[in-house]
């Protein structure tokens, strides 16, 4: 009978000695410990982040640049047209509205800020304005771009990447299995395309999901090993914020110790990437937020997101500090990726 010390020392063994990424089941095998080995399972992968990136943690700042009236029916979603969730609509921002949250982001020691758009995709009168903004902001700033603009094409990307764009985001949002019951008006092939499409015009992909949908411990696992195939620089992992008015919305948060259990599988799974805990931590982890980073976790979207509020930027330095762990800067100063 394989005992939990001996799962654990399995995969110790693979990433820590022979510095090897672990099979699916080995995952498994560690996703089903007992729920006392949690803490063993958390301080692997604190260990195994520390080997493979080190200590910094990267922070992030979100800009809202266009919200509500998606077309799309990811039924997590407030910003969806098919709900009535009171999100905010509203077209682009006008740049003065943007280069003030940029300043502010930088000001608070952030180093970088991404551009949100709920859309499927960039329209052709919103891409020409969206594109002006990020040039506005590279030029007046030291931060590094991201942007999450929905499904792109590889002219887009390719124009993305010319303006200045470091990092694009775009979720899988879960495992293929699942997807079709979290969305209908596009396909997990959609968005892999996107993924790829990005990452051929030279930017770093940033790709992850959300937890807490009503997915299994076995296809939060599914999911990590799908992103790792994508090759993906940062993975944020979310928490279902269950939204009034959305299909899920009557859906009680996850549990923290299932949150600090995904951190640590995913950072397991994904050794080397910026494991990036987002929406819904404030709400699933609460006073727990400093044991995600001692699971695995290395970096934090900072203030609020796109449809709910977060903490402030100093309440996360502060956290980061008592910890110990330093704030990478842009990306000239960001740790050596190698292990």
């Amino acid at each position: 009978m394989t005992t939990a010390p001996d799962i654990l020392a399995v995969a110790e063994d693979a990433l820590l000695v022979q510095k090897r990424r672990i099979t699916r089941d080995e995952a498994l095998a560690l996703a089903h410990l007992p729920a006392d080995d949690l803490d063993a399972l958390c301080d692997l992968a604190h260990r195994v982040r520390l080997a493979w990136v080190g200590p910094d943690v990267e922070l992030e700042s979100l800009v809202n640049v266009k919200s509500g009236a998606c077309p799309e029916d990811c039924t997590f979603c407030g910003q969806s047209s098919r709900y009535d969730a009171g999100a905010a609509v509203y077209p682009v921002l006008d740049p003065d509205t943007v280069l003030e949250a940029a300043r502010a982001t930088e000001a608070n020691g952030v180093a970088q800020f991404c551009f949100v758009a709920a859309e499927r995709a960039p329209s052709p009168s919103a891409f020409p304005r969206l594109l002006e903004l990020i040039r506005t902001v590279r030029a007046e700033t030291n931060l590094d771009i991201g942007c999450s603009l929905g499904l792109v094409t590889d002219e887009q990307a390719a124009a993305l990447a010319a303006a200045g764009v470091r990092c694009f985001n775009h979720n899988l949002e879960t495992c293929r299995e699942l997807f079709p019951s979290v969305c209908t008006t596009h396909t997990y092939d959609d968005r892999v395309a996107t993924a790829r499409a990005v990452k051929a015009a030279g930017l770093e992909l940033c790709c992850g999901g959300i937890v807490g949908i009503g997915e299994t411990v076995e296809q939060r696992v599914a999911l990590a090993f799908e992103l790792a195939a994508l090759e993906p620089h940062e993975v944020p992992v979310n928490f279902l914020n269950p939204r009034p008015g959305t299909p899920l919305g009557d859906r009680p948060p996850l549990d923290a110790r299932a949150a600090l259990q995904t951190i640590a599988l995913f950072r397991l799974i994904l050794p080397d990437v910026w494991l990036r805990i987002a929406g819904g931590r404030e709400l699933v982890l609460g006073e727990l937020q400093d044991k995600a980073m001692l699971a695995g976790a290395n970096g934090l979207i900072v203030g609020n997101y796109l449809t709910t509020t977060g903490r402030p930027a100093e309440t996360d330095l502060a956290m980061l500090e008592t910890l110990g762990m330093p704030v990478a800067g842009p990306s000239g100063a960001h740790v050596s990726r190698s292990v």
